[in-house]
């Protein structure tokens, strides 16, 4: 019978001490594939390495253990890129956020901001394709999604293919023999306009966390200040995707005689819940990482929050794509089925998800995607959110002139001392309503109050059947509101699965569909 050693040495009375104090066995010699370094060495690791196990030196000075101890290469990238990070040199680490060359409109107004907030003054960033008519009445406003800039195109200043390269050009579906278009990366980003990591004229300092609170409202607003200077009073039209899908609606319902037309694909009329809660965990993951949290935001002299937004974006890819689209493109493959399972990335989707968060974490300011996604959470084009904000910047305006915030204007945020608990059964939530059927309850005679600036307007809604993030019953909901405020000239288009399984990326990879709905209904 083979009994095992440390039995034997209980068997026949060998001390505990002598028992601990003798020599540890090195795996690297009993597995001769394991890589020979350290745990927390500086070379470089693949995904497949996940699976390697630690040689001698990075095992701790523990009691033997029954199992070799695994290696964590994906924390040794982690503590490579921070080593990187604190040898830059330069007043601090933090990137310099750039998309290329583009255009800057710089407004030396003040802007009141709809939850009080003012600047002083603020840059936006912007590039333009096609030639402006004489009459001005062929402009397109392209509102961009959460992270992107205004290099939708490439120039001949900046030729890299902008983030959507093939829907704009001569015949595209922004077809710039038709129109000038306008893209910009909005306020609150990092991409050229102004945003938390910009230097607050007052104090010289990134703005940080003392940047104010944006909107949906406040991003176009400024757009419209740039589109003043532009002298361009009406534009063709108002386009955009995503988060740009609630800005174009947005700026028809700030000022309908200033927009023709409107494109939502992929939008909302309102955040729904699920979209606020992955948005959510974002933050709280982003925040949570020490360089954000020891610094409240304040990182810009020192490490930016890199592993914070790496796991954000991973995070967020998740709720990109579709579970159907990675079934066929991944399915349960490993990276190495030779080797061990290991707890870093080991599946061919978490190395796809590592890489899309690694790729990305230092591509954008950490405290813009605070900021900007928060203005998602709280956009709402129902009635009631509208008065109670026209009647905030009412009692606000006075701000304008002194450019200065007042004392009792500082955060008083508390959490409640409850959690939330459940207050419906399941029986309950499946016996009420589903959403995005034409029924209207009270909060959607709401947005219907609060959408009727629109009526006139012809706009299209594109929803995505495989769409998690804004799922196709959220574009249902833009359409039949408009329709049930008096639109007639609402088209609507839903993508099935058998048309994509793209998700939300959708508006970014198909050309033929989304692009040619846009194509045709601009024509």
């Amino acid at each position: 019978m083979n009994i095992p050693k440390p039995i034997i040495n209980i068997l026949r009375g060998v001390p505990r001490a002598a028992r601990s104090s003798r020599p540890r066995v090195r795996t690297d010699a009993l597995q001769p594939w394991a890589a020979r370094r350290p745990v927390h060495s500086t070379g470089k690791h693949s995904a497949q390495a996940a699976a390697v196990y630690a040689t001698e030196p990075s095992i701790p000075d523990v009691p033997q253990s029954s199992n070799p101890q695994l290696a964590f290469p994906c924390l040794d990238n982690v503590e490579e890129r921070t080593q990187k990070l604190s040898r830059r040199s330069m007043s601090g680490p933090e990137p310099s956020y750039t998309s290329g060359k583009h255009n800057t409109f710089r407004s030396h107004e003040p802007i009141l901001l709809d939850w009080g907030g003012v600047l002083p003054r603020f840059d936006i960033a912007y590039e333009t394709w096609g030639t402006l008519n004489a009459d001005k009445s062929n402009a397109v406003l392209l509102h961009t999604g959460l992270s992107a800039s205004s290099h939708a195109h490439s120039t001949p200043d900046n030729p890299k293919p902008g983030w959507w390269e093939k829907f704009i050009g001569p015949g595209a579906p922004l077809d710039t023999n038709k129109y000038f278009v306008i893209c910009t990366n909005v306020l609150g980003g990092c991409y050229g306009s102004t945003g938390p990591a910009s230097l607050d004229p007052t104090s010289q300092l990134p703005y940080a966390t003392s940047f104010p609170i944006l909107t949906m409202y406040d991003m176009v607003r400024a757009q419209f200040r740039l589109l003043d200077y532009l002298s361009i009073n009406k534009l063709y039209a108002s386009v955009g995707c995503s988060m740009g899908g609630m800005q174009s609606l947005a700026a028809g319902v700030i000022d309908s005689t200033r927009v023709r037309r409107i494109v939502s694909v992929s939008g909302c009329a309102r955040s729904h819940p699920y979209s606020i809660a992955m948005r959510h965990t974002q933050r709280q993951v982003l925040m949570s990482d020490p360089n954000w949290a020891n610094t409240r935001g304040n990182y810009y002299n020192s490490l930016p929050p890199h592993q914070g937004m790496k796991l954000a974006r991973e995070i967020a890819t998740v709720t990109y794509r579709s579970g159907p689209e990675w079934e066929k493109r991944f399915g349960r493959q490993r990276a190495d089925p030779n080797r061990p399972p290991a707890l870093c990335p080991d599946f061919l989707i978490e190395t796809y998800l590592d890489h899309a968060g690694e790729k990305w974490c230092l591509e954008y300011d950490a405290n813009s995607l605070l900021y900007v996604s928060k203005a998602m959470d709280l956009f709402d084009l129902g009635a009631q959110l509208q008065n109670a904000t026209t009647e905030r910047r009412r009692q606000n305006v006075g701000k304008l002139q002194t450019s200065q915030t007042l004392p009792h204007d500082s955060c008083t945020l508390v959490l409640p001392e409850k959690p939330y608990e459940e207050q419906d059964s399941s029986e309950d939530i499946m016996a009420s309503e589903k959403p995005g059927l034409a029924h209207l309850d009270s909060a959607s005679e709401d947005l219907v109050q609060g959408m009727a600036a629109l009526r006139d307007t012809p706009t299209l809604v594109v929803g995505v059947a495989s769409d998690i993030l804004f799922p196709a019953f959220q574009q249902r909901e833009i359409a039949e509101t408009l329709r049930k405020a008096g639109n007639r000239v609402v088209t609507h288009v839903e993508f099935g699965e058998d048309r994509s399984l793209f998700g939300h990326d959708t508006f970014l990879l198909d050309l033929e569909g989304v692009g040619g709905e846009i194509k045709k209904f601009l024509g």
